[in-house]
């Protein structure tokens, strides 16, 4: 049987891999490893609890809340609310533990839970391995009062994060007209309410989730519709949210999308002029594109990598001290603000960056200069062997010394499946595309099993 807890909590099917018995053990586990680790000495503890609009969250809160209220835990039970205001309010409201439940931008019959510790900060992987193995072990149960209670707070918990979101931002967005696509997701009422604190004339699109709609042709991961109603409106920007808001993507006027990577290269410049850019070092992974690092070396702005995973990302700032960092798919880290990626964060910072500028998005993402790139998946292969073949690895460093640092290629071997992928960056969309097609051919025969 695999690791319970995967690099985003736990995450699966509801009601088959995620069921109620799931939750109200993972959460009385969490509870007694926190416990006997001495986080809850002292005092009684404290948890909050919020979860993202799909229908199967409701019974799976309901157990995550029973779990811990049975170990002795008082709950906060905030409702929908994006990740990363669960983890703002985990950090703000001195409580020792926070549970969100959602599976971020997958289909809506997914799920998940993920915990907070004290912070805001994701659970370490040996307190996750301490939890499961916990599960369904025999307990004293607290009695009488020693019961935890459970307590809602649903208004007042979204207001305290807007209110933080808005005071991060340099610039009002007085007299901006802006599109946000909420994905029918945890930051339908937020997301608005912020951007039209922070002054802007808000047009807003998916923002009706009924428990089904969740991420379903829209969103992040959709931006087709919010392209469109960028144009219509005739609106400065659109920004597009994905279900648990924890990722933002960006449309220009001309309705032409801005990802994850031109978003970090404005905001490093951005910070980086006022002086807010640790070690003046933007963290990116190996699926970044070369054109942002181009960029920022043309900027005096230093790169680092790392692997694929925000998780990855997050350990780098915070062994090294750095304050921006990100994935191309718009899961940015501002870590002056907040302890994980922040959609709606990510969104205020760049509309702020286009009022403070006087310049259009348009204008300001075309300072990062997205190279063509191409990714194939060649299945049916060793991928034990795609990063120890010879002859494989000399077929990829002849064509990066044909590219001459005006393209790059990375292989990627699958963490589960006989895959490794081939992407090519180049200066040309056909010549990517050759050299991806001629390198797959390599792996096919180098690899073959």
């Amino acid at each position: 049987m695999g690791r319970l807890f995967g690099t985003d909590g736990v995450r699966g099917l509801a009601n088959k891999d995620v069921t109620a018995e799931l939750a109200l053990d993972v959460s009385v586990a969490a509870a007694h490893v926190l416990g006997t680790a001495g986080e809850f000495e002292g005092h009684r503890p404290r948890a909050v609890i919020g979860r993202d609009p799909r229908a199967s969250g409701e019974f799976l809160s309901a157990a995550v809340a029973a779990g811990l209220a049975s170990a002795g835990v008082d709950v906060v039970d905030v409702g929908v609310l994006p990740t990363p205001g669960v983890a703002h309010l985990t950090a703000t409201l001195g409580v020792d533990l926070g549970v969100m439940l959602s599976a971020s931008h997958n289909p809506m019959p997914d799920n998940g839970i993920k915990f907070f510790a004290k912070g805001g900060r994701k659970l370490p992987d040996e307190v996750e391995d301490a939890i499961e193995k916990r599960m369904r072990e025999e307990w004293d149960r607290p009695v009488g009062t020693a019961v935890g209670r459970i307590t809602q707070d649903v208004g007042a918990a979204g207001e305290r994060y807007v209110d933080h979101l808005v005071a991060t931002i340099p610039a009002g967005l007085e007299g901006m007209r802006i599109v946000a696509d909420c994905a029918n997701g945890a930051a339908s009422e937020v997301a608005p309410a912020a951007l039209r604190a922070a002054g802007a004339d808000v047009v807003v699109i998916n923002a009706s989730p009924d428990g089904r709609n969740i991420n379903e042709q829209c969103g992040s991961t959709h931006p087709e519709q919010l392209q469109a109603s960028v144009v219509a409106a005739h609106a400065d920007l659109g920004v597009a949210l994905d279900g648990d808001a924890d990722r933002c993507l960006a449309v220009d006027a001309h309705g032409e999308l801005v990802d994850g990577d031109q978003i970090m290269g404005i905001l490093a410049v951005a910070l980086r002029d006022r002086g807010d850019l640790a070690h003046d070092t933007l963290v990116t992974t190996v699926m970044s594109n070369l054109g942002l690092r181009l960029a920022m070396d043309a900027a005096g702005i230093r790169t680092v990598q790392t692997a694929v995973g925000d998780r990855y990302v997050l350990e780098k700032m915070r062994a090294e001290g750095f304050s921006l960092g990100g994935e191309q798919s718009g899961h940015l880290i501002l870590a002056e603000h907040s302890t994980t990626g922040d959609g709606t964060l990510t969104a205020l910072q760049l509309a702020s960056q286009v009022a403070a500028t006087g310049r259009s998005l348009r204008e300001l993402a075309a300072s990062i200069t997205r190279l063509p790139q191409v990714l194939v998946n060649v299945r049916g292969v060793d991928r034990a062997r795609a990063r120890t073949d010879e002859g494989l690895l000399a077929a990829v460093a002849a064509v990066e010394a044909d590219l001459k640092g005006h393209g790059r290629v990375l292989l990627r071997p699958s963490g589960t499946e006989p895959v490794v992928r081939v992407m090519v960056e180049a200066p040309e969309q056909g010549q990517a595309q050759r050299i991806a097609d001629d390198l797959a051919g390599v792996v096919r025969d180098r690899l073959a099993l």
